[in-house]
């Protein structure tokens, strides 16, 4: 029984990691620490649980389960793996939008932001939080934020198409960037934070 229940706890831990993004999308940041504390008070509960078992029963499969988790928790870089996924899933459709972009099909249509384009229903999955990427223009250089994460206030993350490879600046897209790596040709990942 012990360690169906170090099985749960250690799964939902390693759930929670790998859709924490939209988690946070649904919930909202403000609900996310609600869900934090069920998810992972009840892990600890249970590592608890498995340490005191282990020293009375000699049963030490739990606790391998529980400590195996703590690792992952620790050193697997979640975050890192599931925005490499959406990068390489959605690369094709993205490509396509900044194509509609660049040839005007797509223009800023958000009457309170001159940089804003309301992605099409079809498209509005490439960016979280309201389906509208960001375009930033500079003369004749543009970039096309799609986000990954739309935080509370001026926080953000996101993938950044720039058709000629032209490296960000720290003050683009009106925030303090905190992380601008290149992942790919033409693509940029950022955050502020």
């Amino acid at each position: 029984m012990q360690k169906t229940i170090s099985l749960v706890s250690s799964t939902l831990v390693v759930l929670y990691k790998f859709f924490e993004w939209q988690i946070i999308e649904i919930l909202t940041p403000f609900l996310l620490p609600l869900l934090w504390l069920l998810v992972f008070g009840f892990f600890f509960a249970i590592t608890v649980r498995t340490v005191i078992n282990l020293l009375k029963n000699k049963d030490w499969k739990p606790f391998v389960i529980q400590t195996v988790t703590i690792i992952l928790w620790l050193f697997f870089p979640f975050t890192q793996v599931v925005l490499d996924i959406d990068f390489k899933i959605n690369k094709s459709d993205r490509e396509e939008v900044a194509r509609k972009v660049e040839n005007g099909t797509l223009k800023p249509n958000v009457s309170y932001n001159p940089s804003l384009i309301h992605l099409p229903k079809e498209y509005d999955q490439l960016s979280k939080g309201s389906g509208e990427i960001v375009l930033e223009k500079n003369g004749d250089n543009y970039s096309i934020l799609f986000i990954t994460f739309r935080g509370i206030l001026d926080n953000f993350s996101g993938i950044v198409y720039s058709p000629n490879s032209q490296r960000l600046a720290r003050s683009d897209f009106g925030g303090d960037l905190k992380e601008i790596e290149k992942i790919d040709g033409n693509w940029y990942w950022l955050g502020s934070y």
